[in-house]
């Protein structure tokens, strides 16, 4: 099978498992997160290989921790290779954050302040990261509830971030609309500085309304202004591999195939 990825995903949770490994799930691709199957065996990779005979699979992960001041795990790039090198996977991504430091991890994706002295960090382990695998990584743009005085945009932090490190990027554009609301600032305006030329695979999914901004909750479907942003996003970039990431409320699979068939539509027939 062909570990080039094109087309339209989903990302594959527990509920929808044996439809996955059945093999009749109409999806081009699918996205794990890599750390659920950075194991040496059991039911999880057994589940995560059976499916990559159906599909193309993009890795997806949450701990790599870039911009922690330790930088990343030799452990954890350890055993990220061993199942890179198994499941062959099409893509292999994670995100501009870090979550934990002194061997303490956070579960969460925390904010990376975005100063050259936090570019540096960030762009030694993303360069860490790829030589340990051999290959590009895919890096996320992150949602953002607070600003930072004095420090760089982040269209300047990734174009930079990509330039100095040959890495692509992840374009969460539900994340893209989340901050651009929270901080006042146009959407539209934000992809004009963001390095598009990079983007490596694309994101969709729903947000909720907080206290004080929107949140990024994967737990409702894509809001119609994030379909605006992805058309836009799709008129300047052309098609790139696209998924709906769904992580709470997760409905059933033929309805997350239903909202996938919206972003086939944003996507030009290829001419005869």
């Amino acid at each position: 099978m062909s570990t080039r990825l094109n087309g339209f995903g989903l990302g594959m949770r527990r509920p929808h498992f044996s439809r996955y490994l059945a093999g009749d799930v109409p999806v081009d691709f699918v996205e794990v997160i890599s750390e659920n199957f950075m194991v040496p065996g059991g039911r999880p990779l057994d589940t995560l290989l059976r499916t990559r005979g159906h599909y193309p699979v993009a890795l997806h992960g949450v701990s790599l921790s870039v911009g922690s001041a330790d930088g990343p795990r030799r452990d954890y790039l350890d055993r990220l290779k061993a199942l890179v090198d198994l499941i062959e996977p099409a893509i292999v991504s994670d995100h501009l954050c870090w979550t934990g430091i002194g061997g303490f991890n956070s579960h969460d994706l925390l904010p990376v302040p975005l100063t050259e002295e936090a570019l540096m960090t960030v762009c030694g382990a993303i360069a860490q990261a790829q030589d340990h695998l051999g290959r590009q990584m895919l890096f996320e743009n992150p949602s953002s509830y607070i600003a930072f005085p004095g420090t760089l945009t982040e269209w300047d932090f990734l174009s930079e971030m990509v330039a100095r490190t040959g890495c692509g990027l992840l374009l969460d554009v539900n994340n893209v609309f989340v901050s651009a609301t929270n901080h006042g600032l146009d959407p539209m305006a934000w992809l004009d500085g963001l390095p598009l030329q990079a983007v490596g695979q694309i994101h969709l999914a729903g947000h909720s309304e907080g206290a004080h901004g929107l949140i990024d909750t994967h737990d409702a479907p894509v809001d119609p202004a994030v379909w605006a942003l992805y058309a836009e996003v799709i008129r300047r970039t052309g098609p790139r591999p696209t998924m709906i990431e769904r992580d709470g409320n997760i409905p059933d699979l033929d309805d997350l195939l239903d909202e996938l068939a919206q972003a086939r539509n944003f996507v030009p027939e290829p001419a005869q």
